[in-house]
């Protein structure tokens, strides 16, 4: 706890934050500090505190060692079955957190669970708060029974260690209070992990940006583009997009991938024997999505899993609508500024691409209506506040 600060807080005044509260995030890998994590940071230095961040590749990252105060790494990654990178973490996060605390918020299951089982075992006067944000549980609905089965278990574990669970979309929030993961007082929702919907507006960009983006992939300004964005992985059924591309009446729209992953090959190959392959492009990960996502026609989420997808968000913030998948979160955050098909029914999504060309006045107005609704709900600014509001309950709440 703070020096001097009282656990408890006047029905009529709440406690002031801290200028010496100290915070340390754990993430599995260091992108998702840098990505999603830096703003907050930067808020919370701003206002005094001691900010740290403790991730696998943070100490080579030079936007985390230049937004934080102290950098950790940690041997992890993101897969489960990485048995010698679980067996360095523990080690790893308990030197991180020796240097002491008010609050620890951890993101990313693997990391997630380490962090808060070593909190657990601290004396109870070194104990941090623990908060955990969850993009999304790995158990869901569309999700095998066995693997349901254990994450729901390990869930329920670790919930027993952890001060404030968040939750980012409907459907994890009714599980939570379903499966009684938390206290009911413990659970909270949030709009997602914010973005800055100034930095993502149309009337921001250069004038040329749009235009320019798609010189540079080689498709007209006239052709409908549709663009997938992430990693290409098995979650995200990229080859659903390769399969409705070819289904489609419009012969000359074009797909880009923007992104890479472990299923790039398969995309490829696919999409040659589809006969496609010369209007599928694959640009790789970019540092600026901007303009070559708000070039597009619509923003494509066949995904099986998600929580609350970034990347929709950005599309609608940029006035791009969206045609995605039935998988959790998808359905609040698209709302009506675009159309929802379901999860690996490629003729479904085929038939909403050509919708989508062919109704251009409709499209328009998703698209404007979608970014009235990022700014109102979840813009960077309201998720800041939300995490204010967050950490002074868990260091002043009963």
């Amino acid at each position: 706890m703070m020096a001097g600060a009282s656990r408890e807080r006047t029905p009529e005044v709440a406690q002031p934050m801290h200028a010496q509260t100290s915070l340390l995030y754990v993430t599995t890998v260091s992108s998702t500090v840098s990505h999603f994590l830096s703003p907050y940071a930067a808020h919370f230095r701003d206002l005094g505190w001691r900010v740290d961040a403790a991730a696998n590749g943070a100490t080579q990252d030079p936007a985390v060692v230049r937004t934080f105060d102290r950098v950790y790494d940690l041997p992890l990654s993101r897969s489960p079955l990485d048995l010698k990178g679980l067996s360095g973490a523990g080690g790893a996060v308990t030197r991180a957190i020796a240097s002491g605390y008010d609050i620890v918020h951890v993101h990313t299951p693997i990391a997630s669970f380490i962090t808060r089982l070593i909190v657990r075992r601290l004396a109870a006067p070194r104990r941090p708060k623990v908060a955990y944000t969850a993009h999304g549980f790995h158990f869901h609905s569309a999700g095998h029974p066995l693997t349901n089965a254990l994450f729901l278990i390990a869930e329920r574990l670790a919930g027993r260690w952890t001060d404030r669970l968040v939750v980012i979309n409907g459907e994890d929030y009714e599980a939570a209070r379903r499966h009684r993961i938390v206290p009911p007082r413990h659970l909270v929702r949030m709009p997602g992990i914010g973005l800055d919907t100034d930095a993502y507006s149309r009337s921001g960009m250069p004038a040329d940006a749009f235009t320019a983006a798609r010189h540079e992939l080689g498709v007209l300004t006239e052709v409908p583009l549709f663009a997938v964005m992430g990693d290409l992985n098995r979650n995200k059924r990229p080859t659903d997009a390769i399969e409705a591309l070819a289904l489609m009446r419009h012969v000359d729209s074009t797909l880009v991938f923007i992104g890479d992953g472990s299923q790039r090959d398969d995309v490829e190959r696919l999409a040659e024997r589809r006969g496609v392959r010369q209007r599928v492009r694959i640009t790789g990960f970019m540092d600026d999505v901007r303009p070559l996502l708000g070039s597009a026609t619509a923003l494509i989420m066949p995904s099986r899993r998600e929580g609350l997808a970034r990347s929709i968000m950005e599309a609608l913030a940029l006035e791009v609508p969206v045609v995605a998948s039935t998988a959790r979160g998808n359905r609040e955050l698209v709302g009506a500024d675009g159309l929802i098909v379901p999860t690996g029914n490629v003729d479904a999504l085929a038939r909403a691409m050509d919708w989508l060309i062919d109704h251009p006045e409709e499209r328009a107005v998703m698209g404007r209506r979608g970014r009235l609704r990022m700014v109102a709900r979840y813009d960077l600014r309201n998720l800041i506040q939300l995490h204010e509001e967050l950490y002074r309950e868990m260091l002043f709440g009963r």
